[in-house]
């Protein structure tokens, strides 16, 4: 599905399953030791790819595109593009939520920022990091902290490429959401040096750029952005943009590094709270029933589940009072807010409309230092925060409570964010643009 003119050759569907599942499974199996087996992954890269196709659909076949039982860290499996259907409640994708229409607000800066980005590469960076804007590469994300991945990494860039690379991310991101995923490359490098190697993924410039299409001010085109705890997928049709899926974590996300304090995902705990302790006993028994125990991972929708089938649970917003609403939208504010700001309020607007259908979800205390999951899920928007087991860092060095299967803490967070019904990647706008624009 990759244009030829761009030169790229990917690597066969079965290679990108065996890959895909080969990091999000190693991570789950090993905790602290998965972070060398994830590390070292590419040097192992020759022997992994040589999986035969029936091996690869037979492993792929004992997990499905939906969630895995259990949770298991929201890791599922990889999917083509062609394949790609969208996270909905019951498998069958709710028609008519999306349409091609003028914002208002212009994608001017982002397209600039794009094309002098794809002008300072050479052919043969242009070969590994341009797709065609229907590339299976858009799904093929994880956020675990490996060096194998397509595209154009941070570290590999000269210093105009890279100014120009950040400066594309700049018109792509708001202040706050910029800031946000500087602090997370910062503590990716944290890791790195607290585990002695920063040479690999644990770096702060291990991140990688691809594109897919020709940045344009009218033809659809899109960008990813990827690495360890941060995914960003940014399509863009004229004015329009849509920003998910996006995975942003941390491990540790409260420390001093540098002279530096940090405090990552502050806000998102605050607000979750927040909306949590607003809430009467009547509703508190619905969002947050008690029915399932706050383990090392409940994340659903993390990589490889772009299929996922997720029923609503919790409270419906149409049950809150206005000031418990605005509550919720500040919530959801605080997550779509990490881009640009004009299009951040387009994007709060066209979620409200739905408001009445969307769910807010609790499994866990309410402590402000517990660790928690919360839910955000409508026909529109998908949010998922989960406090998380240690895998690499641990402040009192006792490691006996790490790993997958471990206690969770607020010094492991993973958040995302989708738009379900088929609309992650701008997948639904882009079949639109199809059937009327040509």
């Amino acid at each position: 599905m990759v244009n030829s003119s761009h030169g790229h050759k990917p690597r066969t569907p079965a290679q990108h399953r065996s890959r895909r599942w080969f990091m999000n499974k190693a991570l789950l199996a090993g905790g602290v030791s998965a972070v060398a087996v994830m590390g070292g992954y590419a040097a192992s890269q020759a022997g992994a790819e040589t999986t035969s196709d029936a091996t690869a659909d037979a492993t792929a076949s004992a997990t499905p595109s939906g969630p895995p039982p259990g949770g298991g860290g929201g890791f599922g499996q990889t999917i083509a593009y062609d394949d790609f259907v969208g996270v909905t409640t019951d498998g069958t994708v709710i028609d008519d939520l999306y349409a091609i229409h003028r914002t208002g607000v212009s994608t001017t800066p982002v397209v600039r920022a794009a094309a002098a980005f794809v002008d300072s590469l050479t052919d043969d960076q242009k070969s590994a990091t341009l797709f065609d804007i229907d590339a299976d590469q858009w799904l093929d994300w994880t956020n675990v902290d490996s060096n194998d991945r397509d595209g154009l990494a941070l570290r590999d860039m000269t210093e105009k490429q890279y100014k120009l690379a950040i400066k594309l991310l700049k018109a792509a991101l708001s202040a706050r959401g910029l800031e946000n995923a500087t602090q997370i490359r910062k503590l990716n490098h944290f890791l790195g040096e607290n585990s002695g190697d920063t040479t690999k993924a644990l770096n702060y410039d291990a991140y990688w750029f691809t594109i897919m299409g020709t940045p344009s001010a009218t033809d659809p085109w899109g960008f990813q952005f990827e690495g360890h705890h941060l995914v960003i997928n940014y399509f863009v049709l004229g004015d329009q943009v849509v920003a998910t899926p996006t995975f942003r974590g941390s491990e540790p996300t409260k420390i001093t590094y540098d002279g530096v304090d940090y405090h990552l995902f502050r806000e998102e705990t605050a607000a979750g709270l927040k909306l949590l302790r607003s809430l009467d006993d009547t509703q508190l028994a619905t969002a947050a029933p008690g029915t399932e125990t706050k383990t090392g991972t409940n994340l659903t929708v993390g990589a490889g589940n772009d299929n996922a089938v997720l029923p609503y649970k919790g409270l419906r917003v149409s049950e809150l009072n206005r000031k418990q609403q605005k509550l919720l939208l500040n919530l959801v504010e605080v997550y779509t807010g990490t881009i640009d700001e004009g299009h951040s309020r387009v994007w709060l607007r066209d979620i409200e409309k739905h408001l009445d259908d969307t769910y807010f979800y609790w499994i866990g205390e309410s402590e402000d230092d517990s660790a928690f999951y919360y839910r955000v899920h409508s026909p529109v928007v998908l949010i998922e925060y989960d406090a998380e087991s240690a895998l690499a860092y641990h402040e009192d060095g006792d490691t006996s409570s790490g790993g997958p299967n471990g206690t969770p803490t607020q010094q492991h967070i993973h958040t995302i964010i989708r738009t379900p019904n088929g609309n992650d990647y701008g997948v639904d706008l882009l079949k639109l643009h199809l059937e009327t624009d040509h």
